[in-house]
């Protein structure tokens, strides 16, 4: 026979991107959430959502946070996730500060002037190089953030390939890369940038696990700005306008090529509250 459940969810955004929250404060349930989190986040037959966020208490930090992809498939760190996380745990316990767990490091949060900030990892792994897409040669800079990200400026690439990503297939290119076998076997997050000055930059993003263009993107957000600042030489903060139109702000240190002191700022919301059943 079948075992239905109901639970309980928060359904949250920051800047366009959009997560379902589960909390585990005051309950324990135990739910494969790999193969919950498809159903969950489908938008057709489901709430719909980016990923999915499980919130349970923990014993190093206020809480822990498991991020999973909309495919199900467990998730780096989440930049917005992280945010929308805080907000939750802001709104539930009547706080402005916040420190949490997510894949064995502890994440800071704080309310600034109505925004969310989050101080990330120090980024690691950076290099530049080129690979081959569609018979075009792509210059990409490659960053980890907390997850794998990629970074192509859209000045760097030909008219034609421009015109592919301000079309429909932005999705098309955006899976050649992320799938490419030097990013094996993860993969990477893709994000294409057009500087606006030196302190702001527009940031389009193919997000690993959701499989398609987000709305937003906070590591790929972080991985943008910095990557901006060491291969054009702009000094930080960075703000980063989003495919929602919404901005993140990027603020970090950079001394003798080490970059240290990351956070990202920006808006985050409860969107609504509900209740879903699903079968175990």
């Amino acid at each position: 026979m079948e075992n239905r459940k109901e639970l309980e969810f928060t359904k949250m955004t920051g800047a366009g991107n959009d997560f379902i929250l589960i909390d585990l404060f005051d309950k324990e349930i135990s739910i494969n959430w790999s193969q919950i989190a498809p159903m969950l986040c489908n938008r057709r037959y489901g709430i719909g959502a980016d990923g999915l966020l499980v919130i349970s208490p923990s014993k190093k930090a206020d809480f822990i946070m498991n991020y999973f992809n909309a495919d199900g498939s467990y998730g780096g760190m989440c930049g917005n996730g992280g945010r929308c996380a805080a907000l939750y745990y802001f709104k539930k316990f009547s706080q402005t500060e916040t420190k949490f767990e997510a894949l064995d490091y502890i994440y800071s949060a704080s309310t600034i002037e109505a925004k969310i900030r989050l101080k990330m990892k120090n980024p690691t792994g950076f290099y530049t190089s080129k690979l081959t897409i569609d018979n075009e040669i792509i210059p990409y800079s490659f960053i980890d953030t907390g997850t794998a990200h990629v970074v192509i400026f859209q000045d760097e690439i030909s008219n034609e390939l421009n015109k592919k990503i301000q079309s429909d297939k932005f999705n098309y290119i955006g899976a050649q890369i992320r799938n490419n076998e030097r990013f094996a076997p993860g993969g990477t997050n893709v994000n294409f940038i057009r500087i606006i000055d030196n302190h702001k930059i527009s940031m389009r993003t193919y997000e690993r696990g959701v499989e398609e263009e987000t709305l937003a993107c906070g590591t790929g957000a972080v991985a943008s700005a910095i990557v901006t600042t060491i291969v054009k030489q702009y000094n930080p903060p960075i703000t980063v306008l989003t495919r929602s139109n919404e901005s993140l702000d990027v603020a970090f240190q950079e001394r003798e090529g080490s970059i240290t002191e990351v956070t990202l700022s920006g808006p985050a919301k409860e969107v609504f509250r509900g209740k879903v059943e699903i079968s175990l």
